[in-house]
């Protein structure tokens, strides 16, 4: 029920009862770790939460609040942080055109097949009869999956024309999917030998005119990266007249790990324990449990704080007006099945096919893959992505799923074009193809390096073999959680309270590094962009419910004399789930910033801001 939707400068706090929610009693039947996000989570009685409170759950384990009252030390706060807009440089935009009962579209989307699966289903049509094209994507973030689409879909196919529909920077303000704005009401204790005893945290999410998903993965990142022997975790998804909200990069991380590693920090501070040895102290290992019930895999959680304990930046002696700060960020992991195809041409090229749109670079992480399997050189290796009509199956590229996901199955049919290869060439060399080998393009008999063919001489087939045409298919069981650590030193100018950021290092477990640029790249950017969440990013709302924040020189995206110079240090612990052991890159970096930051500020004034941005507050009195 909508009916009474708040337009206030904090729709949140408007909608909250007058009294705290009334949440059952432990129900029966559920085990101590229950499944976060609804599914297998408590669902709570609804008959005294506020009308625009779309669903609530809890996930507990043990007795908390005996928990907590043991505990020596506890810190109890509450956290703030606004919507953001994922800030892409390109627009939204979309085309369309309707023609002999099909329609086609153009669009730079991060999923081609959920945009054709979700027109189809708006006008109840065959998924044969939806072609969608993905054009060069200019910045997604989770933002760019589908949203014109089924708007230019409809107009094309009721005027019978040709229909292109591009926003505007202030029309993509205003109608973009942004990153819910979010509470985190968070009590936390420990001991005084520097271990946790229990966590009670209730999170609350301003969707706009949504139902809301984030809080089922705010519940993993708040009760999984540490042991906690208690916790009790409640989760409200609330409705306001304003944007709906979707992704943005690490959707629900960001928040989460906002509140719980300030928490983290003062708790730290109070018991007078280094902030990285206290993260260790209470770090989830392999087998600990996690929220969803299953245990952790072996992560690299560890491993990352032990480097930034002993990286430069956090040992040197802080000046004067200086601050460090630290903070851990992860991500669980996206995953799906894939298909791929994988073609050599007659002139010695490979084409790899894939259903995945590359939006990070990821294309050149999977030419890499069937390169090394394969045996050419990646220069060889044109990746290719068809339209729906024809392009292998592929989960969307969002949630640091596709090297993870389609990585296998690249490989799967770069091998499979390879056993085709030497097959082919052991008739036409006279010998076992267990004798052949594979490299630089020839097939080569072993130990004769005089006896070759090259692989284009085999392509396109003879009489007494078919054409190379690769498949690989793959799917993945589980995901593979990643984690970071990351290390913020600022200066704070005591007179004017003004701050800077003086250094940053990000250091993240990535499983196996298949691109080694390319992951510095994508752990830069995602760093940039969780600082921004502290530095100034925010859409900002007036009383009436407006947007004031509708441009980019109102949307504050920190500019290069903000932010210092990001140090990359990227660690190798192989995933167990994963046929090439990497892990999502994407997600992890995008986590710890606002923490990072806030943590550094509070070193160095002694101020604990809770409510983003800084930019909000005075530093010093």
């Amino acid at each position: 029920d909508y009916e009474e939707l708040p337009a206030v400068l904090d729709p949140i706090e408007a909608m909250r009862p007058e009294s705290p929610l009334v949440l059952p009693e432990r129900a029966e039947g559920f085990d101590d770790a229950s499944v976060h996000g609804g599914g297998g989570a408590e669902q709570p009685e609804t008959a005294n939460r506020p009308r625009n409170v779309s669903s609530s759950a809890q996930n507990r384990r043990g007795d908390v609040d005996a928990a907590l009252a043991q505990s020596d030390v506890v810190v109890e706060a509450t956290y703030h942080m606004p919507s953001a807009h994922q800030g892409f440089i390109e627009p939204h935009v979309a085309v369309a055109q309707a023609h002999a009962g099909e329609v086609e579209i153009w669009t730079p989307t991060q999923g081609i097949s959920f945009v054709r699966d979700h027109v189809a289903q708006l006008l109840k049509v065959p998924l044969a009869r939806v072609r969608v094209h993905s054009m060069p994507v200019g910045g997604g973030f989770g933002g760019k999956v589908v949203l014109l689409e089924p708007l230019v879909t409809l107009v094309a196919r009721r005027s019978g024309r040709p229909v292109a529909l591009a926003l505007t920077r202030s029309e993509e303000f205003q109608v973009g999917r942004p990153a819910p704005a979010s509470i985190f009401e968070v009590k936390l204790g420990a001991n005084r030998d520097g271990l946790l005893t229990g966590l009670k945290a209730r999170m609350i999410w301003d969707n706009g005119a949504a139902s809301g998903w984030h809080g089922g993965l705010a519940a993993g990142h708040l009760g999984g990266p540490y042991r906690l022997p208690a916790y009790l975790i409640e989760n409200l998804e609330v409705a306001t007249n304003k944007t709906p909200s979707d992704a943005y990069r690490a959707p629900g991380g960001t928040q989460a790990y906002h509140a719980l590693e300030s928490a983290i920090d003062e708790l730290a501070g109070k018991l007078g324990i280094d902030p990285i040895e206290f993260r260790l102290r209470n770090a989830s290992r392999e087998g600990d449990p996690k929220v969803d019930g299953t245990n952790w895999p072996r992560v690299g959680f560890v491993e990352c704080l032990e480097a930034a304990r002993q990286h430069p930046l956090y040992t040197r002696p802080a000046q004067a007006g200086e601050g460090i700060g630290v903070a851990a960020g992860g991500w669980g992991g996206a995953f799906g099945p894939a298909a791929a195809n994988c073609r050599v041409e007659s002139d010695g090229t490979v084409t790899l096919q894939v259903g995945s749109v590359d939006i990070s670079g990821s294309g050149t992480g999977l030419a890499l893959i069937a390169a090394e399997s394969l045996g050419v050189p990646v220069e060889r290796i044109q990746v290719e992505l068809a339209d729906t009509g024809s392009a292998p199956v592929s989960p969307v590229s969002g949630g640091s799923a596709i090297t993870y996901s389609v990585g296998p199955a690249v490989q799967s049919a770069a091998l499979d074009a390879r056993r085709q290869l030497l097959e082919a060439a052991a008739d036409q060399l006279e010998a076992d193809a267990a004798d052949l080998d594979l490299i630089d393009g020839e097939v080569r008999v072993k130990g004769v390096p005089d006896r070759k063919v090259a692989i284009g001489d085999l392509a396109s087939g003879s009489g007494k073999h078919p054409p190379i045409y690769g498949q690989g298919r793959a799917t993945i069981e589980t995901n593979s959680p990643a984690f970071t650590v990351h290390i913020a030193r600022v200066q704070v100018d005591r007179e004017t309270g003004l701050f800077k950021v003086l250094g940053y290092v990000a250091i993240q477990d990535v499983g196996r590094a298949i691109n080694p640029p390319e992951i510095e790249g994508q752990i830069q950017g995602g760093a940039l962009q969780g600082i921004a969440r502290a530095l100034g990013e925010q859409l900002h709302y007036d009383p009436a419910g407006q947007l004031r924040t509708g441009s980019f020189l109102d949307y504050e995206i920190p500019t290069v004399d903000q932010v210092h110079d990001i140090e990359v240090r990227i660690l190798e612990i192989p995933s167990p789930h994963a046929p090439l052991g990497s892990r999502g890159v994407g997600e992890p970096p995008a986590v710890p910033g606002p923490a990072a930051i806030v943590n550094a500020i509070a070193a160095a004034t002694g101020v604990r801001i809770r409510r983003l941005p800084v930019e909000q507050h005075l530093l010093v009195g």
